[in-house]
C-alpha cells in the first residue's frame, strides 16, 4: 500500500484515488515562497470560512514549514493532529475534517472543521414532563456528549469513542463515572461494541440489539433516553451510556424492568405523588395485557365470577354477534394495531381525521351493525389507552395482549394463569451484565425497593442501586435520616 510522502501532488493523487467522489474537493494555494499546498475536504461538510482563514491564510503569509510540527504551529485551527495513514485520513475528511499537504512535509495534518446543519436543542416529543429540565439530545454525538458533561462537571466522566460499522464508520461514545460504574460491565460493553461488523448504524436501536445477551428476547435489553438529565442520573447510579452518532436516543446498561414505570419528573414532585404515578402505570400495564384476555376467559368458562347486573349488561351486548368472543376482541386489538400503525405514519392533520374516523365512525358503525357488542369496543379501547401509561412498553404489552387473547379464547383463566407463570419465570431468568431484569424484587433487593414501584424521600436514598455493584455505594451523606430511610 502507498503511503503519504513530502510530495503534495502524490498525497492528493494518492487521497483522490480513495476518494473518488466528485463531492471530494481540493483547494490549492501557495506558502509566500511558493511551495504548493493543499486542502482536501469534502463538500458540504467543511465549513470554508474557516479553511480559508485559519489555514490558507496563514501559510501563504510565511514561508513553507519543514516538519508537520512546524505546521501545526503556523495554523490557527483549534484542532490539529498529524496522519500518515491514508485510510485513516480518508476516514477524516469523510467525517468533515480537512487534510492538509504541504510540499516538502512528510505526512499530512487533520484540522477539525466541521460544518453540519443540527437541529436545535429542544424538549423531546417523546418525554414531555411537566416539571423538570426541558433539554434533549438530538443528532450529534458531540452535542449529546456536552450536554451530558455541562451535567457531570467532573473529571471522573469519562468517554471513550469507538467507531462501529464497515460502510457508515459510525462514532459511538460509550460514557461512564469512573469510581462509581463497574469496570466489567464497560470493559464487556466495549467489547461487544468492538465486534460488531455491519454495513452502517443509522440509530442507537442498532447497538442496542448486538449488545442485548439475549437478541430475540421480546423485552428491551437497553435503557433509552432522550434527556441528559435522566442520562446523568442514571450513569450516577452506576449505569453506563452509549451514545450513537447519528441518534437523539441514548442507552443505559444494565437495564431493569422498573425503569419503564420511572417518570423523570418524579423527582421533582413530592415521594407521594410519584408513588401514586408509579402505582397508576402499573395498573395501566396488567390493565392493558390482562383485561382482555380476563374479558374473553369471562365469557367462555368462567361468567360466574361477574357480577350478575354486569352479566346481564353484556348478555344483551353480546347478543346476536357473529364472532366468538376470542374473534371479536382479537379482531379488534387488530383494528386497534392498524389504526395506531396508520396514524404514526400519516401527515399528522390527516392522522387527526384518521384517528376519528376510526375512534367514532367505525366503532359506532360496526356496533350498530351488529358485528361487534359495545361491551368489547370498551375493552379495547380501554387496553388500548392503559398501555400508553407506559410508552416504552407498547410494544411489548401489544404482543403480550393478543397472545393472551389467544390462550384465553383457547383454554380459559386456567391458560392465562399458565402463560403468565411462564411469562414471570423468563423474565427471572433474564440476567443482562449481572443485573436481573425484575430486580428489586426477583432477587429481593430490600435497600433498591425505596426507588422503585414506590417512592422514598431523598434521604431515604443515601445509597445507590446495590444491584449495579457500584464501587462507590454511599450517593448522599446526611445528618438528618428518616426513619424509613434507614437500611
Amino acid at each position: 500500500m502507498k503511503k503519504i510522502t513530502d510530495s503534495c501532488e502524490d498525497n492528493v493523487k494518492l487521497l483522490k484515488s480513495i476518494l473518488t467522489s466528485q463531492d471530494i474537493l481540493v483547494f490549492a494555494f501557495e506558502t509566500k515562497d511558493g511551495a504548493p499546498c493543499a486542502a482536501v475536504y469534502a463538500d458540504g461538510m467543511t465549513d470554508k470560512a474557516l479553511l480559508g482563514e485559519q489555514i490558507a491564510r496563514p501559510l501563504s503569509q510565511t514561508e513553507a514549514p519543514k516538519t508537520p510540527k512546524d505546521a501545526a504551529k503556523l495554523l490557527q485551527a483549534p484542532e490539529i493532529k498529524e496522519e500518515d495513514d491514508p485510510d485513516k485520513l480518508a476516514d477524516e475528511v469523510l467525517a468533515g475534517n480537512t487534510a492538509l499537504f504541504i510540499d516538502g512535509v512528510c505526512g499530512a495534518l487533520v484540522a477539525g472543521m466541521k460544518k453540519l446543519s443540527l437541529r436545535a436543542i429542544m424538549e423531546p416529543p417523546g418525554a414531555v414532563a411537566v416539571k423538570g429540565p426541558r433539554e434533549g439530545f438530538i443528532e450529534d454525538m458531540k452535542t449529546n456528549m456536552s450536554l451530558v458533561r455541562n451535567r457531570l462537571r467532573t473529571p471522573k466522566l469519562q468517554f471513550k469513542t469507538l467507531t462501529a460499522g464497515r460502510q457508515s464508520k459510525t462514532a459511538i461514545a460509550v460514557g461512564y463515572i469512573e469510581g462509581i460504574a463497574d469496570d466489567k460491565v464497560v470493559s464487556e460493553i466495549e467489547k461487544k461494541i468492538g465486534s460488531i461488523d455491519i454495513d452502517g448504524i443509522p440509530d442507537s436501536s442498532y447497538v442496542a440489539k448486538f449488545l442485548a445477551e439475549r437478541p430475540y428476547s421480546l423485552f428491551k435489553a437497553a435503557g433509552t433516553t432522550e434527556k441528559p438529565d435522566v442520562l446523568a442520573a442514571k450513569m450516577l447510579e452506576g449505569r453506563v451510556a452509549v451514545i450513537v452518532d447519528g441518534s437523539p436516543i441514548a442507552l443505559t446498561l444494565p437495564y431493569l424492568l422498573v425503569e419503564d414505570f420511572q417518570g423523570a419528573q418524579d423527582y421533582f414532585v413530592s415521594p407521594y405523588r410519584a408513588s401514586v404515578s408509579r402505582l397508576l402505570r402499573f395498573i395501566g400495564v396488567f390493565v392493558s395485557i390482562f383485561l382482555p384476555a380476563f374479558y374473553v376467559a369471562a365469557q367462555l368458562f368462567k361468567l360466574q365470577i361477574l357480577p350478575l347486573s354486569f352479566l346481564l349488561t353484556i348478555a344483551g351486548s353480546i347478543q346476536g354477534i357473529p364472532l366468538s368472543p376470542s374473534l371479536e376482541l382479537f379482531f379488534l386489538l387488530l383494528v386497534l394495531e392498524i389504526l395506531v400503525e396508520a396514524s404514526v405514519r400519516m401527515p399528522k392533520y390527516v392522522a387527526l381525521a384518521l384517528s376519528v374516523i376510526g375512534a367514532l365512525v367505525l366503532g359506532d358503525t360496526a356496533v350498530k351493525a351488529g358485528l361487534v357488542s359495545s361491551s368489547a369496543i370498551i375493552i379495547m379501547a380501554l387496553s388500548g389507552i392503559s398501555a400508553y401509561t407506559v410508552p416504552d412498553l407498547v410494544g411489548t404489552m401489544s404482543i403480550l395482549r393478543i397472545a393472551f387473547v389467544v390462550v384465553a379464547g383457547s383454554i380459559g383463566t386456567y391458560g392465562v394463569l399458565l402463560m403468565t407463570a411462564l411469562v414471570l419465570y423468563y423474565m427471572t431468568t433474564a440476567d443482562a451484565y449481572g443485573a436481573p431484569m425484575l430486580a428489586p424484587f426477583s432477587p429481593l433487593v430490600r435497600r433498591d425497593l425505596k426507588d422503585s414501584l414506590l417512592k422514598t424521600s431523598m434521604y431515604g436514598l443515601r445509597k445507590r442501586p446495590k444491584v449495579f455493584r457500584t464501587k462507590n455505594e454511599t450517593r448522599l451523606n446526611a445528618e438528618k435520616e428518616e426513619t424509613h430511610g434507614q437500611d
